[in-house]
Protein backbone atom coordinates (compact mmCIF):
# COMPACT_ATOMS: atom_id res chain seq x y z
CA UNK A 1 0.00 0.00 0.00
CA UNK A 2 1.30 3.47 -0.91
CA UNK A 3 2.65 5.43 2.09
CA UNK A 4 0.65 8.48 3.14
CA UNK A 5 1.88 11.77 4.55
CA UNK A 6 0.28 12.96 7.76
CA UNK A 7 0.78 16.14 9.76
CA UNK A 8 -0.03 15.68 13.46
CA UNK A 9 0.12 18.32 16.18
CA UNK A 10 -0.31 18.44 19.94
CA UNK A 11 -1.27 21.65 21.72
CA UNK A 12 -2.04 22.52 25.35
CA UNK A 13 -4.47 25.43 24.92
CA UNK A 14 -4.84 26.32 28.64
CA UNK A 15 -8.62 26.61 28.30
CA UNK A 16 -8.04 29.34 25.65
CA UNK A 17 -6.63 31.76 28.24
CA UNK A 18 -3.76 33.63 26.63
CA UNK A 19 -0.68 35.28 28.03
CA UNK A 20 -2.60 38.54 28.05
CA UNK A 21 -4.99 36.81 30.52
CA UNK A 22 -7.87 36.98 28.04
CA UNK A 23 -9.93 33.93 27.20
CA UNK A 24 -10.03 33.97 23.39
CA UNK A 25 -11.14 30.68 21.77
CA UNK A 26 -11.12 32.25 18.29
CA UNK A 27 -7.41 33.01 18.68
CA UNK A 28 -6.66 29.37 19.54
CA UNK A 29 -8.58 28.25 16.46
CA UNK A 30 -6.59 30.65 14.28
CA UNK A 31 -3.36 29.11 15.59
CA UNK A 32 -4.67 25.63 14.82
CA UNK A 33 -5.58 26.78 11.31
CA UNK A 34 -2.03 28.12 10.84
CA UNK A 35 -0.62 24.65 11.49
CA UNK A 36 -2.54 22.93 8.70
CA UNK A 37 -2.53 19.54 10.45
CA UNK A 38 -4.54 16.44 9.60
CA UNK A 39 -4.86 15.51 13.28
CA UNK A 40 -4.57 17.79 16.32
CA UNK A 41 -4.50 16.59 19.93
CA UNK A 42 -5.60 19.28 22.38
CA UNK A 43 -5.11 19.39 26.13
CA UNK A 44 -7.08 21.57 28.57
CA UNK A 45 -9.86 21.95 26.01
CA UNK A 46 -12.56 22.06 28.73
CA UNK A 47 -13.11 24.40 31.65
CA UNK A 48 -11.54 23.37 34.94
CA UNK A 49 -14.65 23.27 37.16
CA UNK A 50 -17.69 20.95 36.80
CA UNK A 51 -19.60 20.54 34.56
CA UNK A 52 -16.36 21.31 32.60
CA UNK A 53 -17.98 22.94 29.60
CA UNK A 54 -15.91 22.94 26.39
CA UNK A 55 -13.94 26.01 25.42
CA UNK A 56 -15.52 26.00 21.94
CA UNK A 57 -18.14 23.94 20.12
CA UNK A 58 -17.77 21.59 17.18
CA UNK A 59 -19.29 24.04 14.69
CA UNK A 60 -16.74 26.72 15.60
CA UNK A 61 -13.89 24.25 15.15
CA UNK A 62 -15.11 23.09 11.73
CA UNK A 63 -15.73 26.63 10.49
CA UNK A 64 -12.31 27.94 11.55
CA UNK A 65 -10.03 24.94 10.93
CA UNK A 66 -11.81 22.41 8.72
CA UNK A 67 -11.27 19.80 11.42
CA UNK A 68 -13.85 17.94 13.50
CA UNK A 69 -13.62 16.66 17.07
CA UNK A 70 -13.75 12.90 17.54
CA UNK A 71 -16.95 12.00 19.39
CA UNK A 72 -15.69 10.50 22.64
CA UNK A 73 -19.26 9.51 23.64
CA UNK A 74 -18.70 9.77 27.38
CA UNK A 75 -22.09 11.24 28.23
CA UNK A 76 -20.67 14.46 29.66
CA UNK A 77 -21.11 18.10 28.71
CA UNK A 78 -17.37 18.44 28.16
CA UNK A 79 -15.96 17.84 24.70
CA UNK A 80 -12.80 16.15 25.94
CA UNK A 81 -11.82 13.33 28.24
CA UNK A 82 -10.00 14.93 31.17
CA UNK A 83 -9.52 17.84 28.75
CA UNK A 84 -8.07 15.71 25.93
CA UNK A 85 -9.67 16.36 22.54
CA UNK A 86 -8.70 14.86 19.17
CA UNK A 87 -9.48 16.77 15.97
CA UNK A 88 -9.37 15.06 12.57
CA UNK A 89 -9.53 16.21 8.96
CA UNK A 90 -12.18 15.08 6.47
CA UNK A 91 -11.38 11.69 5.00
CA UNK A 92 -10.08 10.27 8.29
CA UNK A 93 -12.51 7.69 9.65
CA UNK A 94 -12.87 6.83 13.31
CA UNK A 95 -13.09 3.06 13.85
CA UNK A 96 -13.33 3.02 17.63
CA UNK A 97 -12.57 4.96 20.79
CA UNK A 98 -11.45 3.86 24.24
CA UNK A 99 -11.20 6.13 27.26
CA UNK A 100 -9.14 5.49 30.38
CA UNK A 101 -8.72 7.06 33.78
CA UNK A 102 -5.09 7.31 34.88
CA UNK A 103 -3.66 6.89 38.39
CA UNK A 104 -1.99 9.70 40.31
CA UNK A 105 -2.66 12.55 42.69
CA UNK A 106 -4.64 14.62 40.15
CA UNK A 107 -7.54 13.42 37.98
CA UNK A 108 -6.00 12.50 34.62
CA UNK A 109 -6.99 10.38 31.65
CA UNK A 110 -6.08 9.33 28.13
CA UNK A 111 -8.08 8.78 24.96
CA UNK A 112 -7.18 6.03 22.47
CA UNK A 113 -8.63 6.13 18.95
CA UNK A 114 -8.10 3.85 15.97
CA UNK A 115 -8.30 5.78 12.71
CA UNK A 116 -8.33 4.86 9.05
CA UNK A 117 -7.41 6.87 5.98
CA UNK A 118 -7.43 5.40 2.47
CA UNK A 119 -7.27 1.88 3.85
CA UNK A 120 -4.42 2.48 6.31
CA UNK A 121 -5.23 1.87 9.99
CA UNK A 122 -3.31 3.53 12.80
CA UNK A 123 -3.76 4.42 16.45
CA UNK A 124 -3.51 7.79 18.18
CA UNK A 125 -3.37 8.21 21.95
CA UNK A 126 -3.94 11.61 23.61
CA UNK A 127 -2.47 12.20 27.06
CA UNK A 128 -1.88 14.97 29.59
CA UNK A 129 0.38 13.65 32.33
CA UNK A 130 0.50 14.88 35.92
CA UNK A 131 2.65 17.51 37.57
CA UNK A 132 4.46 15.03 39.85
CA UNK A 133 7.06 12.64 38.45
CA UNK A 134 5.85 9.77 40.60
CA UNK A 135 2.38 10.22 39.07
CA UNK A 136 3.78 10.47 35.54
CA UNK A 137 5.61 7.17 35.96
CA UNK A 138 2.43 5.47 37.18
CA UNK A 139 0.46 7.01 34.33
CA UNK A 140 2.90 5.88 31.62
CA UNK A 141 2.90 2.38 33.05
CA UNK A 142 -0.89 2.40 32.91
CA UNK A 143 -0.96 3.71 29.32
CA UNK A 144 1.47 1.04 28.14
CA UNK A 145 -0.66 -1.57 29.89
CA UNK A 146 -3.84 -0.31 28.22
CA UNK A 147 -2.22 -0.43 24.79
CA UNK A 148 -0.84 -3.94 25.19
CA UNK A 149 1.27 -5.58 22.51
CA UNK A 150 0.27 -4.65 18.97
CA UNK A 151 1.93 -4.13 15.61
CA UNK A 152 -0.54 -1.39 14.67
CA UNK A 153 1.27 1.90 13.96
CA UNK A 154 0.75 3.94 17.14
CA UNK A 155 1.38 7.57 18.09
CA UNK A 156 1.20 8.93 21.64
CA UNK A 157 1.18 12.70 22.05
CA UNK A 158 0.31 15.40 24.51
CA UNK A 159 1.61 17.50 27.35
CA UNK A 160 3.95 15.08 29.15
CA UNK A 161 5.00 17.68 31.77
CA UNK A 162 8.43 16.06 31.73
CA UNK A 163 11.88 17.34 30.73
CA UNK A 164 13.94 14.17 31.22
CA UNK A 165 13.80 11.50 28.52
CA UNK A 166 15.81 8.99 30.56
CA UNK A 167 14.55 9.46 34.12
CA UNK A 168 10.99 10.57 33.51
CA UNK A 169 10.15 8.88 30.21
CA UNK A 170 12.49 5.88 30.23
CA UNK A 171 9.71 3.31 30.39
CA UNK A 172 8.06 4.84 27.31
CA UNK A 173 11.30 5.06 25.32
CA UNK A 174 11.79 1.30 25.58
CA UNK A 175 8.82 0.76 23.26
CA UNK A 176 8.37 4.07 21.44
CA UNK A 177 10.61 6.55 19.70
CA UNK A 178 10.26 9.93 21.42
CA UNK A 179 10.85 12.68 18.90
CA UNK A 180 12.87 15.79 19.71
CA UNK A 181 10.91 18.85 18.64
CA UNK A 182 12.46 21.58 20.76
CA UNK A 183 11.06 23.61 23.65
CA UNK A 184 7.36 24.46 23.72
CA UNK A 185 7.02 26.08 27.17
CA UNK A 186 6.74 28.93 28.04
CA UNK A 187 5.26 30.18 24.75
CA UNK A 188 6.75 33.65 25.10
CA UNK A 189 10.26 32.37 25.89
CA UNK A 190 10.26 28.59 25.31
CA UNK A 191 12.94 26.74 27.25
CA UNK A 192 11.30 23.43 28.28
CA UNK A 193 10.26 20.57 25.98
CA UNK A 194 7.15 19.54 27.91
CA UNK A 195 5.05 18.57 24.90
CA UNK A 196 6.00 15.29 23.22
CA UNK A 197 5.20 13.01 20.33
CA UNK A 198 6.21 9.34 20.54
CA UNK A 199 5.77 6.82 17.74
CA UNK A 200 6.05 3.11 17.05
CA UNK A 201 7.12 1.44 13.83
CA UNK A 202 4.95 2.45 10.90
CA UNK A 203 5.33 6.18 11.55
CA UNK A 204 8.36 7.47 9.62
CA UNK A 205 9.20 10.98 10.89
CA UNK A 206 9.87 13.59 8.21
CA UNK A 207 10.31 16.54 10.56
CA UNK A 208 9.13 17.97 13.86
CA UNK A 209 9.09 21.52 15.23
CA UNK A 210 7.46 23.85 17.71
CA UNK A 211 5.10 26.16 15.85
CA UNK A 212 6.10 29.80 16.30
CA UNK A 213 3.92 32.72 15.25
CA UNK A 214 2.84 36.01 16.83
CA UNK A 215 -0.55 34.57 17.77
CA UNK A 216 0.90 31.30 19.06
CA UNK A 217 3.17 33.25 21.41
CA UNK A 218 0.10 34.91 22.91
CA UNK A 219 -2.73 32.35 22.66
CA UNK A 220 -1.56 29.88 25.36
CA UNK A 221 1.39 29.25 27.66
CA UNK A 222 2.42 26.32 25.40
CA UNK A 223 3.39 26.36 21.74
CA UNK A 224 1.96 23.68 19.47
CA UNK A 225 4.32 20.80 18.59
CA UNK A 226 3.96 19.73 14.96
CA UNK A 227 5.31 16.65 13.20
CA UNK A 228 5.12 15.30 9.65
CA UNK A 229 5.16 11.57 8.93
CA UNK A 230 5.05 8.99 6.24
CA UNK A 231 2.59 6.35 7.36
CA UNK A 232 2.90 2.89 5.86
Amino acid sequence: MTPQTLRIATYNIRKAVGNDRRRDPARILRVIAEIGADIVLLQEADRRLPPRRPVFDAAEIRASTGLAPVDLAHGRISMGWHGNVILVAPGIEVEWVRLYDLPGLEPRGCAEVVLRRSGLRFRVVAVHLGLLRVSRREQLTAVLGFLGESDMPTLIAGDFNERSLSVGLGRLSRRFRILAGGPTYHARYPIFALDRIAVSAGFEPLGIHAHHSPEAALASDHLPLVADFNLA
